[in-house]
This record gives C-alpha cells, sequence and structure tokens, in this order.
C-alpha cells in the first residue's frame, strides 16, 4: 500500500497532491492512506501544508509532496518492490 502511495506522488513530480485526490489515484480508504502520510512525513519523506478554502464554510485542505529524500527513497522502494514482485504478465483476454 505504501509503494503505491510512493507512486501516486513520484507521479506527480514535485507538485503538491491533495490526499483526497491520492486516494482516488490509489484506491485506498481514509483510514490507510492517512496514517502511511503521517508516518511518510514523519520519516522526513513528505512536506505537508495547509490550503485554506476558497468557498466559505469549507474546511482547509491538506496537500502533500515528496521532499528530495523522499523522492530519492521512494524511487529505491519502488524498483526494489518491482524487483521482488517479479517481472509482469501480459494480460490477456
Amino acid at each position: 500500500m505504501t509503494i503505491a502511495v510512493l507512486e501516486a506522488l513520484k507521479g506527480n513530480g514535485h507538485t503538491w497532491s491533495y490526499g483526497y485526490d491520492l486516494s482516488r489515484v490509489t484506491g485506498l480508504k481514509s483510514g490507510t492512506l492517512y496514517p502511511i502520510l503521517t508516518r511518510l512525513h514523519d520519516e522526513g519523506w513528505l512536506e505537508n501544508k495547509w490550503e485554506q478554502a476558497v468557498e466559505p464554510g469549507r474546511p482547509p485542505r491538506h496537500l502533500y509532496r515528496l521532499t528530495a529524500v523522499g523522492s530519492s527513497a521512494a524511487s529505491r522502494a519502488v524498483k526494489t518492490a518491482a524487483s521482488k514482485a517479479g517481472p509482469r504478465r501480459p494480460a490477456y483476454d
């Protein structure tokens, strides 16, 4: 699951991502996603910030992006996970 989050963040380059968007891309529910994001932040792989709502009555939104350290570590983690999974097989109809 962490690998899916790292892949989604790497796919965004160094742009900021909303937690909701990461949830949609990875298919992870908030109870799984946000603890992963918190752990990655605590380890120094992510930076985060709050964005104030544009519309009145809407709550602020949390944004995330990989740090330089996180980007390098994510690349290694994704590569390691891919090598452990072995070659992907083609899908057949």
